[in-house]
């Protein structure tokens, strides 16, 4: 059925965008009774093979899944751990101490997948703004780790797809002059608005420590916390490189550190209904009737980044990656940094706001996070003022 020319889809997947806007304590229940009305529609009006799409789709939706719930667990462990109750040693006193911690959650975000940067970027934010944190400044960290990660082959699941089907990783890197001048401009607007609010603490906590001569129960503890977050990084870094499912890598590393400390299954439990309503926004962007995208310009990958804000980022690369002629440098930093400008836009904002709900509204990050718009609009044409609008005529899958 077609609606003013628009397939009916398109309206039933906007108008489940429109309920998680209008009612953001009710996110995952809007987002699953979405996915259903489109299921059925599907089923009914169109013959959807069910079991087919969802063979062909399982694989993406179980590595966000095991992602974002295994980083979870990750940041209970990081947060125990002890890092983020020294950091304010070396962190500076003032705003800057908050756009160092963005700007390092830039550079983790280059070689880790960019949920991990967040994720950590985020336990670090809640103890040396000892919990007082802006939804600007949330958004500022998913804005840091999408825009370190579209530059790298590693960093992110869009540029790993580039990677694996042919594009060369120098002209993927070309989206950091764009991811430069996006955290240079976001960063230090948050981090200001961050500081009026809540200064960063100028000393770690009485007793903070992560030194092997801390003897005793308690202190053993704690490496093993530390431990288990290194493993599971490597684990993540390796299962991408060799497998491109990272996730496999990370809950093995998580099993394994079971051995030592036992999983804090409770946090999985926390961000379950978080993780589930992004897998319910993923598969209906899924089963929109998008198969080729608009003819390849400067103009069209501008749009593309909109457009991931509120539609998954993935589909849209494996388009474009289908249709060849685009320039992967600003197409990396537009799929990948255009998720920042809203919460559920990317896995990463997803998995923050598992940390901090008060991120689930969208009429806050907005109002707070509007530098991320204006960063992603100053980066994109910095980037092609520079550069200029270079297509791969050539590549195609």
């Amino acid at each position: 059925m077609v609606l003013l020319g628009i397939p009916l889809e398109f309206f039933l997947f906007g108008l489940t965008l429109l309920g998680v806007a209008l009612f953001h304590q009710r996110t995952f229940e809007v987002a699953l009774c979405g996915l259903v009305v489109i299921v059925l529609y599907k089923l009914l009006a169109q013959n959807l093979d069910l079991l087919a799409h969802l063979k062909h789709e399982w694989r993406l939706l179980l590595n966000l899944f095991g992602l974002l719930i295994g980083f979870a667990m990750l940041a209970r462990h990081f947060e125990d751990s002890g890092v983020p109750e020294l950091l304010p040693r070396w962190l500076p006193d003032d705003w800057k101490g908050g756009f160092m911690l963005l700007t390092l959650t830039w550079l983790l975000s280059t070689f880790l997948d960019n949920i991990a940067a967040a994720v950590i970027g985020g336990v670090v934010a809640k103890k040396v703004f000892d919990n007082r944190v802006t939804v600007g400044y949330l958004a500022a960290i998913v804005a840091a780790a999408n825009a370190g990660g579209s530059g790298s082959v590693i960093g992110d699941t869009t540029t790993t797809m580039m990677w694996i089907a042919g594009v060369p990783a120098l002209h993927v890197a070309d989206a950091f002059i764009a991811a430069t001048v996006a955290l240079l401009f976001s960063g230090v607007i948050a981090s200001r608005a961050q500081h009026r609010l809540q200064p960063i603490r100028k000393n770690p906590v009485r007793g903070a420590h992560v030194h092997a001569e801390e003897i005793g129960v308690f202190g053993v503890l704690v490496l093993a916390r530390l431990a288990i977050v290194v493993l599971t990084i490597s684990g993540l870094i390796a299962a991408n490189v060799l497998l491109d499912f990272p996730a496999i890598g990370a809950w093995l590393a998580i099993l394994a550190g079971g051995l030592f400390h036992p999983i804090p299954w409770g946090e999985a439990r926390k961000a379950l209904k978080g993780s589930l309503f992004l897998i319910a926004l993923v598969l209906s962007a899924s089963l929109m009737p998008v198969e080729s995208l608009p003819e390849p310009s400067w103009r069209t990958v501008f749009g593309l980044g909109w457009i991931s804000a509120v539609f998954d980022n993935i589909p849209l690369t494996a388009l474009a990656l289908n249709q060849g002629g685009y320039d992967w440098g600003l197409l990396a930093f537009a799929v990948g940094y255009g998720g920042s400008m809203i919460w559920f836009g990317s896995s990463a904002g997803v998995a923050l706001s598992n940390i901090f709900p008060d991120a689930r509204n969208v009429w806050r990050w907005l109002k707070e996070g509007w530098h991320v718009v204006v960063a992603y609009v100053l980066g994109f044409f910095v980037m092609l003022g520079l550069l200029g609008w270079k297509p791969d005529a050539l590549f195609g899958m």
